[in-house]
């Protein structure tokens, strides 16, 4: 059934007769249906999240039956073809990088936030399930890459994307200690993407973004993604150990910045690759 939808939704054929505004609302549907598809792993994880118990299931706690089904579902997903073997890896570098930031940021001397139940599967502090978070971020851009056909148009030179993607992750780090800079990394990126389009269809025809706004889009899902997250108490900011409260804006910044660097590594998948357009200096 699912590889029936992606073959209906990967046809381009020319639909001559949609114009005006059967066309806008056609296109806007299948706009959606991508985008609900493009986030499979996405909504399978916290549909999970939402479901599982706080208490778990007998005899295993919830942070540990999360690992267990967000590993069910990734390898299911490579299983059945969806994501390939190259796209894996670079999953699972999303997964490592994501784990490590945790673990600094509920580290003791930092405690940006907190993961309050017990498991089995908790080293320093964080579950294992933590970095699937950030994994479903890059499954989701490599999905969309697929269903969306995408292609990115004046990209800027690779050192300098893989300089700025670096930057903002020491800054998620560094922070704490000399002063936060993201203002000025936006700023960066800002100027670095400015020229740069997104090629994308939605059903026959191409249409184009900005990347910048992409960026800053898929920011403000997972902030309110995050949101749900802390409602159901997966984990806990400071400010949320009392009663919940909303995650504060600035967050989206953050998770804005984060996708900048998710892209960037997606980027250099060897497929994705040929269809981004680098200028010639």
């Amino acid at each position: 059934m699912l590889a029936a939808l992606d073959h209906h939704l990967l046809d381009d054929s020319a639909r001559a007769g949609l114009r005006g505004w059967p066309r806008f609302v056609t296109e806007f549907l299948y706009f959606g249906v991508k985008q609900a598809r493009a986030c499979l792993f996405v909504g399978l994880f916290f549909g999970a999240v939402l479901l599982v118990p706080r208490a778990g299931v007998p005899g295993l706690p919830r942070y540990d039956v999360l690992l267990v089904l967000a590993l069910g579902i990734q390898a299911w997903m490579v299983w059945s073809g969806l994501e390939t073997w190259d796209e894996l890896k670079a999953v699972s570098l999303f997964h490592v990088v994501g784990f490590a930031l945790e673990v600094f940021k509920v580290s003791g001397t930092i405690q940006s936030w907190s993961y309050p139940d017990f498991a089995y599967t908790k080293l320093w502090g964080v579950p294992l399930f933590s970095g699937f978070m950030y994994a479903a971020v890059g499954s989701y851009i490599i999905q969309a890459w697929r269903l969306f056909d995408l292609r990115i148009r004046h990209h800027p030179p690779y050192w300098m994307a893989v300089l700025i993607a670096v930057l903002i992750y020491v800054n998620f780090f560094a922070h704490h200690y000399i002063g936060d800079y993201r203002w000025y990394l936006a700023a960066c990126a800002l100027g670095l993407y400015a020229r740069t389009t997104v090629v994308f269809r939605p059903l026959d025809r191409e249409r184009r973004m900005p990347m910048l706004l992409a960026f800053v889009l898929i920011g403000f899902f997972i902030w309110l993604a995050e949101n749900i997250s802390t409602f159901w108490g997966v984990w806990r900011y400071p400010n949320q150990l009392g009663a919940w409260s909303v995650v504060h804006v600035s967050k989206w910044s953050s998770w804005s910045l984060l996708v900048v660097m998710t892209f960037t590594i997606v980027a250099h998948l060897k497929h994705i690759k040929a269809s981004i357009h680098v200028p010639e200096q």
